[in-house]
């Protein structure tokens, strides 16, 4: 199992946004950057993810996802239509790929990137590189393993939040969504 860390904005789609999927799952698309393609293209299903709030106020770990399909062709970069559109990008070579992921949990607080500097047991955490600006990039298990236990302490001068294992969400209806209309969501990823 690999560990890795993927940004979104929120304003574009939160972790809340992918807790109101109808299975908690959704594509990660629109990465036009090659190193952080070539991430994706080494996750494997059960692959966990922190997943990043970035241009928030302030940025944050929210919580966790699983990869449950590895990598296949962004389908967005082939539509003129959307914002990720490369006309580079063909059927045969579609050049971009992206990766499905599936909820796991939403952290009981986020974990602002300065709690995450101000941590000693991160240091060397690619996020917290200078200069570091990747969309997708590998975690370590030990990086990884410290992130969770910051997300079931409370803030300073908070009380402890309760246990919560698995965020729970309501099951909603809702009519399944198609790949075009799925593709013309808003997204931007960093």
């Amino acid at each position: 199992m690999q560990y890795w860390l993927m940004k979104s904005e929120p304003e574009a789609y939160s972790i809340h946004d992918l807790a109101k999927e109808p299975t908690r799952t959704t594509f990660w698309d629109g990465v036009r950057n090659y190193q952080a393609r070539n991430f994706m293209r080494a996750m494997k299903a059960g692959d966990r993810v922190l997943f990043y709030h970035s241009n928030a106020d302030p940025p944050a770990v929210a919580g966790t996802a699983t990869v449950v399909r590895t990598a296949y062709p962004d389908f967005t970069a082939l539509d003129p239509e959307d914002k990720h559109y490369d006309p580079k990008a063909t059927q045969d070579n579609p050049i971009w790929e992206m990766v499905d992921v599936k909820l796991e949990r939403i952290f009981p607080r986020p974990i602002p990137l300065d709690e995450l500097r101000a941590t000693p047991g991160l240091k060397g955490m690619e996020l917290l590189r200078r200069g570091s600006r990747l969309s997708v990039q590998p975690v370590s298990k030990e990086h990884f393993e410290i992130v969770l236990r910051l997300a079931d302490k409370p803030a300073a001068g908070e009380a402890k939040p309760a246990p919560t294992g698995r965020t729970v969400v309501a099951k909603r209806t809702q009519s399944k969504e198609t790949s075009k209309h799925r593709s013309k969501r808003k997204r931007q990823r960093v």
